[in-house]
């Protein structure tokens, strides 16, 4: 069995030296941050939280101002001891860590990158990166030489003998990651990285990211304030509300099935087009009794992780249904109500039409997809059972 590259198991901060009081309100009497601050003049920072990250897993914690992100995430490093609580770096708990120890986490196993680089002025962008190389004895020659491997995945090759003064900030942001990369550690921490950016440099530097990721493979961390950055670099997300985990899942399942109002309100403004696949809006294949191997095999097909803009395009070349394949294995069909109420937010399990087995919809946003449309005698149909008539061998009879 994999070990998780990082477990955090009832993790609790509160600043304040009454700490301990407060800690005991707030865990065994449930009181709120407010409460905490108003009765032993503590701040909450993180409450009761437990996740784990997977190795090579882009885990994105996304919060307002205030949530606890920023504090959590300074944990996983012990850059700040936990009230409560414990932290497991690739199995070991770090809060038994000696001080050498520590270092070694810290300088080996563990890089993290800061909204604020703080990059040393009076070294060259090549000492800037090598710097944890340099403290751990290797050679001018293999800082050097690894400097330069880190700055050309950074797209920076050439830049080495600059100063951070004449960088931009994008630049900067770069040689940061380029900094935290070069002693090759497990795992990746980033606290708003590209929050200070303008936004047309900010998505330079998160595709910048993701293609580096797929080649790094690092487990990473990312702290942001931004859902569509975290749903654009997030495998999953966590989203934080006052010290608190609200709802942790893949950006998919945050959009289509908020756990709450606060959340829902998050994910209103964010377009489905590019997140929501064809898994999700699909009737799956053995529901379907109507509809012969042989028609089945003849639709147009997507993949199961194909997202509803290629579905769309699919459904534009013509066709009522789509056949959805899993590799190549059959998976499911796509109908045109599916996919109307899956681009206005409203997921609709299989229903009794048909030859379809009976469900539920689970409306996530905005009104309700149009079910129905006029025959030429008037009458209405059910667009399901029109589109499956019109392809099974029942229809033809």
């Amino acid at each position: 069995m994999t070990i998780p590259a990082i477990v955090c198991s009832g993790l609790w901060k509160i600043f304040g030296t009454r700490k301990g009081k407060a800690l005991a309100a707030a865990r065994d009497r449930g009181f709120s941050k407010r409460q905490v601050l108003e009765e032993f003049d503590c701040v909450l920072g993180v409450a009761d939280v437990s996740f784990s990250v997977e190795p090579g897993e882009i885990f994105c914690i996304m919060g307002l101002s205030g949530s606890g992100k920023s504090t959590l995430v300074r944990h996983l490093n012990r850059l700040i001891e936990p009230t409560a609580g414990e932290v497991r770096i690739g199995g070991n708990a770090i809060n038994k860590l000696s001080p050498s120890e520590l270092r070694t986490l810290r300088s080996e196993t563990v890089g993290m990158v800061f909204q604020h680089m703080a990059l040393l002025p009076h070294r060259t962008v090549y000492d800037n990166v090598s710097l944890s190389l340099e403290l751990r004895g290797k050679s001018r020659k293999e800082c050097r030489r690894v400097a330069e491997e880190n700055l050309k995945l950074v797209d920076l090759s050439g830049w080495g003998e600059r100063y951070p003064d004449e960088l931009s900030g994008g630049m900067k942001q770069r040689v940061g990651l380029a900094r935290a990369m070069a002693a090759d550690p497990q795992i990746l921490l980033l606290d708003e990285p590209f929050s200070a950016l303008d936004p047309l440099i900010r998505r330079q530097l998160q595709q910048q990211f993701l293609d580096l990721a797929k080649v790094v493979q690092k487990t990473t961390v990312f702290i942001t304030h931004d859902l569509d950055e975290a749903i654009r670099l997030g495998d999953r997300i966590a989203i934080m509300k006052d010290g608190k985990f609200v709802q942790v899942g893949t950006p998919e399942d945050i959009v289509t099935a908020p756990k709450d109002r606060y959340v829902a309100d998050f994910v209103s403004g964010i377009s489905l087009l590019n997140l929501v696949t064809a898994r999700k809006i699909m009737q799956p294949r053995d529901s379907i009794a109507t509809l012969s191997e042989k028609k089945f095999q003849a639709l147009p097909r997507v993949q199961t992780t194909d997202k509803l803009s290629a579905v769309i395009s699919t459904a534009a070349d013509g066709g009522d249904l789509i056949a959805v394949y899993d590799g190549s294995e059959p998976a499911g069909v796509v109908t045109r109500r599916a996919l109307f109420s899956g681009i206005q937010g409203v997921i609709s399990s299989p229903k009794a039409v048909s030859g379809l087995k009976s469900g539920k919809i689970c409306q996530y946003g905005g009104s309700s997809a149009p079910s129905i449309r006029p025959t030429s005698s008037g009458r209405s149909i059910d667009m399901d059972t029109a589109a499956l008539s019109a392809h099974s061998d029942e229809g033809k009879k």
